[in-house]
């Protein structure tokens, strides 16, 4: 029985160096990088790997980053003998790498895709004029009736599901500095503010995905070979008009990953490997589902010893 996933991360994994020794271990990895900086015309690779920091932060860079990331992750396991899993997901911009890895987007499609997507979120909401906050501690519904409470005539609402007991907001500044103090107010364990200059998953995001709806209109989107689990709803879609507006929706409504890590479970699935930079999905996932098992595959050992579990399990059967 295949009961793998693997899932890929978003916005927030990077870091500099990423990947330093699975690069070390297949240079797949920095020929994937430097493909997507072909496509964009930046050397991508050279920044993933010395910088600056701020370059690997600012949102147009980080998105191209991450979606390289990802699937330099995959093409290593698939060359490490890995076989295709039961299913994919990704936690927001990690949704067009396992679009990528199921065959439904051109790895240079996506590339121009999130380059343009992080472009159109950046236009979107002035410097300083949007937030997003991590919320510890509160039951989503608290949070959510919160944030109805004290959002007056501005924009404050979930954006990200990622966890039972953390929940993340986004909106416009002030009205986000209220909900903090509410959620403080209310016991909540934490109320942070994260470093992000684009409110992303709320409806200060409708005017880029409108216009992110004009460029997917011409992009072609394939069936996927494997299921994949979009955000919007934790389902998933097997034609291109459904995919296509998946993503459109995305950009303006909550990242579903509680939802979305419970219905690959209820699916079959038990084993889940991250694979990108990072181990920020493992991290969230043993809060969601603790009895399944979490491995990020950023280590050449664990991809390589998972990898070869997946096929001698698939052989079996």
């Amino acid at each position: 029985m295949n009961d793998l996933a693997l899932i890929f991360p978003g916005q927030g994994s990077q870091s500099l160096g990423m990947l330093a020794e699975l690069s070390g271990h297949d240079t797949i990895v920095a020929e994937t990088f430097e493909e997507a900086g072909e496509v964009l015309g930046t050397d991508l690779w050279t920044i993933a790997t010395k910088g600056p920091a701020d370059a690997i932060n600012s949102t147009q860079v980080t998105q191209p980053l991450m979606l390289a990331g990802g699937v330099a992750v995959w093409r290593c396991w698939r060359r490490a003998g890995g076989r295709n899993p039961a299913a994919f997901a990704g936690h927001s911009l990690g949704e067009y790498t396992a679009l990528v890895a199921a065959d439904a987007l051109d790895f240079r499609d996506a590339v121009r895709i999130v380059a343009e997507r992080a472009r159109l979120m950046q236009a979107a909401v002035p410097d300083g004029e949007g937030a997003m906050a991590a919320i510890l501690g509160l039951a989503d519904e608290v949070v959510e009736a919160i944030c109805r409470e004290v959002c007056e005539d501005q924009i404050v609402s979930p954006a990200n599901y990622n966890s039972p007991g953390q929940l993340v907001g986004a909106g416009d500044s002030a009205a986000v500095e209220r909900a903090m103090h509410a959620c403080r107010a209310a016991g909540a364990r934490k109320a942070l503010n994260l470093p992000v200059s684009v409110p992303s998953h709320c409806a200060l995001m409708g005017p880029a995905a409108r216009q992110l709806a004009l460029i997917l209109e011409d992009v072609r989107i394939n069936a996927p070979s494997i299921p994949v689990y979009h955000n919007v709803d934790a389902g998933c879609r097997f034609d291109a008009e459904g995919i296509r507006q998946a993503l459109i929706e995305q950009l303006s409504a909550p990242v579903q990953w509680t939802a979305t890590v419970e219905a690959m479970v209820e699916s079959g699935i038990q084993t889940f490997a991250e694979a990108g930079p990072g181990r920020v999905l493992c991290g969230l996932g043993k809060r969601i589902q603790r009895g399944a098992e979490w491995v990020a595959l950023e280590q050449p050992e664990m991809l390589m010893e998972l990898a070869q579990r997946n096929d001698h399990e698939q052989k079996r059967s």
